[in-house]
């Protein structure tokens, strides 16, 4: 296969890709913080889909910060040979509570 970029509509699946995400969490403690996050590269799944791990801190706000680790739903097809992936998890508890960060990361080519 060719080299595929970020803006490169392509059928089927792309080794090696990977996945950016900017979000904000819950409001928790009467805060925010905002999470950027880059995921691994494609993690192959039984049912011939695959997922994505991430791993990180979000931003330092109210004098603290969370980490967070985890595991992104399956591909989800938006056209143009283009895909999607669902998130939703909790940050770990530190100054008193946690935070939980949904959301649907940006696009990357194919539509596997």
């Amino acid at each position: 296969m060719a080299k595929t970029g970020k803006n490169d509509f392509v059928s089927g699946f792309v080794p090696h890709h990977n996945h950016g995400s900017v979000d904000y969490t819950s409001v928790n403690d009467g805060h925010v913080h905002q999470c950027l996050d880059v995921s691994s590269p494609p993690i192959p799944t039984q049912d011939q889909n695959h997922i994505h791990y991430a791993e990180g801190y979000v931003v330092f706000e109210d004098g603290h910060t969370h980490y967070y680790k985890a595991y992104s739903g399956p591909a989800i097809p938006v056209g143009n040979g283009m895909h999607v992936h669902y998130y939703d998890f909790y940050t770990t508890e530190d100054d008193g509570h946690r935070h939980r960060i949904r959301g649907v990361d940006q696009p990357a080519p194919g539509n596997k």
